[in-house]
């Protein structure tokens, strides 16, 4: 496990925040297809925090995209490194999990956030912003639509609907499982929104939430209850 600081001239207020997603914003590459689905190296990340105690863990497993089996895992545990402001949490968790990915066994391949990319208010989410800092492709694979109005896809797998910002398609709303709520994708960096849709539905062939993300949810969890343990002096985390 990899302790972090928070980096030396990390935005601290959220003007800082703000203009720094307005300069990396324009980097973001949406003209590459992607890797294709099925291949190569696949990693999800995810966080946990202990707010009380000003932790986050962050999680990385990369998974064999045809097997979906896990090759290599990493975690870092570090300081939260901004306060909570809708649309700029990812400067809450970047430094940890960017430890994370850099502690792994080999490379990422196609990252996958439990978060936005362009489905986000200023069309630079999680997704967006790790791609653009690591160069890696990036999709995002959210839970609900934030704040991005759809229709219900219908109800197969593979069914979408647009996400839409106006008249802009941000994202889509994509149906992993028949019949249960659709997860909300869009692209981070590198990736076509067709290819991070075909991404997802690969890496969820049981669960409604791709098997990367569900991974590194319980890792990362894992990871911050053994952090806290010892800050507590008790060398034991509950199960």
């Amino acid at each position: 496990m990899t302790s972090v600081r928070i980096p030396a001239g990390w935005p601290a207020t959220e003007a800082e925040a703000r203009a720094e997603q307005d300069r990396l914003r324009g980097r973001v590459v949406l003209d590459e297809p992607g890797p294709p689905p099925g291949t190569g190296r696949v990693t999800g990340v995810d966080v946990a925090y202990d707010d009380e105690r000003g932790v986050v863990a962050a999680a990385a497993v990369t998974l064999d995209a045809a097997t979906l089996a896990v090759v290599a895992e990493a975690t870092a545990v570090g300081e939260v490194a901004f306060p909570y402001v809708p649309g700029l949490l990812a400067f809450r968790e970047i430094p940890t999990v960017l430890a994370a990915l850099a502690a792994l066994d080999g490379e990422p391949g196609l990252v996958v956030c439990d978060g936005y990319g362009l489905a986000h208010p200023r069309r630079f989410g999680l997704a967006s912003h790790l791609g653009v800092l690591t160069g890696l492709p990036t999709i995002g694979v959210a839970k609900n639509p934030f704040v991005f109005s759809c229709t219900e896809p219908a109800a197969a797998r593979g069914s979408t609907a647009p996400l839409l910002a106006g008249g802009e398609e941000v994202g889509r709303a994509l149906r992993t499982q028949a019949g249960i709520k659709p997860v909300f994708v869009s692209v981070g960096h590198r990736v076509s929104l067709a290819g991070a849709c075909a991404h997802t539905l690969a890496l969820a062939p049981r669960y409604r939430i791709p098997e990367s993300t569900r991974r590194a949810d319980a890792l990362c969890r894992r990871a911050l209850r053994e952090a806290v343990a010892r800050a507590d002096g008790t060398g034991r985390s509950e199960p």
